[in-house]
């Protein structure tokens, strides 16, 4: 009899795991929605070694959107610019921009009030002879790219802001868009460097021409995008 009832109790216990790995498996197929911030790094905001101007002004907005995210089990994911110390993508070197972002350097850490509570870190440029504007070009900690990444998350709309709106912003859209994605610019959580001085209203139309919907954060939260 005792037998019995350990039997009986193992089956229960099984039955119970078997239960929260449907119930994983569910949340998992339902998350449906992710929000990319990308590159808000400190080599971007004033005072870093290629700041773009107000870089700092898309904290707030994208912490606020965080908060969204995070109410509602949206997967969140930061890109960062991860260059080794040596890349062709430096002016030393054969590129076109000052050194930033080098691996492991103060540069390269996320601003210290984004409120960073992500599900993952796509790291990008970390080899030398990588550019690696967009961060569908980077890969997780686990070596995965990023589309497959939002796939095994059966992700099928993405909203994005970040750094810089004429560059890594636009090439991360636009690879969305590529890679089969509905895709949101949050343009108050976005800056330009506008070397030029339109570089990022054309990189905006640019977008906009490719199907990413531009929105910002009010009309997101408040339900109107």
């Amino acid at each position: 009899e005792p037998l019995r009832s350990i039997d009986k109790l193992t089956m229960v216990v099984i039955q119970c795991g078997q239960y929260i790995n449907i119930l994983k498996k569910g949340d998992l197929d339902m998350r449906k929605r992710a929000l990319i911030l990308v590159d808000v790094q400190n080599d971007f905001c004033p005072g870093g070694s290629l700041a773009v101007p107000n870089g700092d002004e898309v904290v707030w907005p994208l912490n606020e959107m965080i908060a969204y995210a995070l109410k509602n089990d949206w997967l969140i994911i930061a890109s960062r610019d991860w260059h080794p110390a040596v890349t062709k993508h430096f002016k030393d070197y054969g590129g076109i921009w000052p050194i930033h972002c080098v691996q492991n350097t103060h540069g390269a850490e996320f601003h210290r009030n984004l409120l960073i509570s992500s599900d993952t870190i796509i790291s990008k440029a970390t080899q030398a002879d990588e550019d690696g504007y967009s961060a569908f070009e980077g890969k997780t900690k686990d070596g995965k790219n990023l589309a497959d990444f939002l796939e095994e998350y059966k992700v099928d709309e993405i909203y994005i802001g970040g750094l810089a709106t004429d560059y890594c912003v636009k090439a991360s859209a636009l690879d969305a868009v590529k890679n089969g994605f509905k895709t949101k610019l949050l343009l108050d959580a976005c800056r330009a460097v506008n070397i030029n001085p339109d570089d990022g209203d054309k990189a905006i139309e640019e977008m906009r021409k490719a199907s990413v919907v531009i929105s910002t954060t009010k009309e997101v939260i408040n339900g109107k995008a």
